[in-house]
């Protein structure tokens, strides 16, 4: 790659590193060059002319305006949206099939999820970006997905999978997040609070959801290459998002760059996935009854007594069911956590307050107490707030996509031709002053409270962290759960301070983690 550095210019070179395209690839391909050119020239001028707000510059569309800015791409997108009243039509390239409608409009977002639910499908396109995630639920669309929603319903709400998802976070949290956080305070050293959680949830989801604990969290922090696949699975994502379809695609025909890594990233992933579903048809075969109860373990036992009616009956079922629960249930908690424990550890109020909670709703009042009860659970409402309030300012998922099947017209008055990808951004609807208000910046977790002391009711078009209408998030409640467990069991027993000159942002990621981790020192609390 470097060889070819000298023969362009030191901008434009730059330029081919924000769009994160090989160099190979873009010479052997000459329109792209001529593209990054062309944004490069608009950059430029982009750079003189700061007046210009975003402009639809001929050829490359809005990108040169979108590269700009992507370093902080979805404050960016924020700004456009205020701009332009919640609702504008971004114009990539030509020929490159970049364009989309993009909104922050509840309305919109009702009419989208709700109203209108049937003309707007995940659609082929966003299919073929998430193909590694296969026909599982979050890929499929029409009688696919209704079949598949209605089987990990019945599954999630048997009171079997309840009793079990809550001993297996309690267990987690103080066989493995416990010790890892006292290992760490006793040596007084810092800790990135993001990857402690990145391999907590990790474990739990595979517990969950297949049966097997990858014990990726530990005090020795190993390398586990289960983690390590479906980790580099998640960035080579990105990367279909980031450059015009046909670059990616060359790319995978051509077995190079990303997509190389992608499709050995796949093989560790399924590798270990097919090995699961196939040591759990044999424990099944052998011992009935007897075998642990997962959601793995559930859909098997179903398909064998034939009870999986309007759904393939296939490994390949069970492994992409499997891939969409992990990838759920590891990277939108995990994710969570992390934004919640930076705002609770940058406002000592919201600390006390939940401490204050947690003190009197304890049953024995014992200080040496390390994991709440479940039954506790329900009446910490400032905890339940705060968490709300974390996921308002900083969604685990900042985009959602869609695709118009015909011809529509928004409440906004946008005109939809079919086909138009439409995305909605969650992260920007958190800092909208038309839905929250004038403090929609401020991290308030009593704006989720009220005057009785109950949680306020918001409708998920308004509040979209877990999605909205039909397609709401089946693990909102069990990942509030979660994530009570873990932030009470952290909050009362340890002090986190963040570290400081420490740079907080979010990653341009299609998860909002934080670009360069959570760092803390941590304290116990009780010694």
């Amino acid at each position: 790659m470097h060889a070819y550095k000298s023969h362009l210019p030191t901008g434009l070179y730059e330029t081919t590193k924000l769009l994160s395209i090989p160099m190979d690839i873009v010479l052997l391909y000459p329109e792209i060059l001529v593209a990054i050119f062309l944004c490069f020239l608009s950059l430029c001028y982009w750079r003189w002319n700061k007046a210009v707000f975003i402009t639809n510059w001929p050829i490359v569309g809005m990108l040169p305006g979108l590269l700009l800015h992507a370093s902080h791409v979805h404050e960016f997108v924020t700004r456009v949206l205020k701009h332009y009243g919640g609702t504008v039509e971004f114009k990539g390239p030509w020929f490159t099939g970049m364009n989309f409608m993009i909104t922050s409009d509840p309305m919109n977002i009702h009419h989208i999820c709700s109203k209108n639910f049937s003309n707007y499908p995940k659609g082929p396109k966003f299919r073929e970006i998430f193909e590694p995630l296969g026909d599982g639920i979050f890929n499929s669309d029409n009688d696919s997905w209704r079949n598949q929603r209605k089987l990990l319903q019945s599954l999630i709400r048997q009171s079997k999978f309840q009793l079990f998802f809550e001993e297996a976070i309690k267990g987690k949290v103080e066989r493995s997040l416990i010790p890892v956080l006292d290992h760490v305070s006793s040596l007084g050293i810092e800790v990135n609070l993001q990857d402690v959680f990145q391999r907590l949830t990790f474990d739990t989801a595979c517990l969950i959801v297949v049966g097997f604990d990858p014990n990726c969290l530990s005090i020795e922090f190993p390398e586990v290459e289960f983690l390590k696949g479906f980790d580099e699975v998640e960035e080579c994502l990105l990367y279909r998002h980031l450059v015009p379809q046909r670059c990616w695609k060359l790319q995978r025909w051509l077995h190079i760059g990303t997509e190389k890594k992608l499709l050995s990233a796949c093989k560790i992933f399924d590798q270990h996935l097919y090995e699961r579903i196939s040591s759990k048809r044999e424990e099944l075969t052998q011992k009935k009854e007897e075998v642990e109860f997962n959601l793995l373990t559930a859909m098997v036992r179903e398909q064998q007594e034939g009870e999986m009616s309007g759904i393939t009956k296939s490994n390949k079922f069970l492994r992409d069911t499997a891939a969409n629960l992990i990838s759920a249930g590891r990277d939108t908690v995990s994710a969570g956590l992390t934004w919640l424990f930076w705002l609770v550890a940058t406002h000592p109020s919201v600390e006390a307050r939940i401490l204050e909670e947690i003190k009197e709703h304890l049953v024995d009042n014992d200080n040496k107490w390390r994991v709440l009860d479940i039954n506790v659970l329900s009446k910490l409402v400032y905890l339940h707030g705060a968490i709300c309030e974390s996921l308002r300012l900083f969604p685990s998922v900042p985009f959602e996509h869609r695709c118009a099947a015909k011809n529509d017209v928004l409440p906004s008055g946008h005109c939809i031709n079919p086909n138009t990808r439409m995305l909605y951004s969650l992260y920007s609807m958190g800092r909208m002053e038309s839905i929250w208000g004038r403090d929609c910046l401020e991290f308030k977790p009593e704006r989720w409270i009220s005057e009785r002391g109950q949680i306020v009711h918001v409708p998920s078009f308004k509040f979209t962290a877990f999605n909205a209408g039909a397609r709401t998030c089946l693990g909102k409640d069990i990942s509030f759960i979660q994530m009570k467990i873990i932030a009470s069991a952290i909050i009362w027993n340890y002090r986190l301070q963040v570290v400081e000159g420490h740079l907080v942002s979010p990653s341009i990621s299609i998860i909002l983690h934080m670009k360069h981790g959570l760092k803390v020192r941590i304290n116990k609390r009780y010694v």
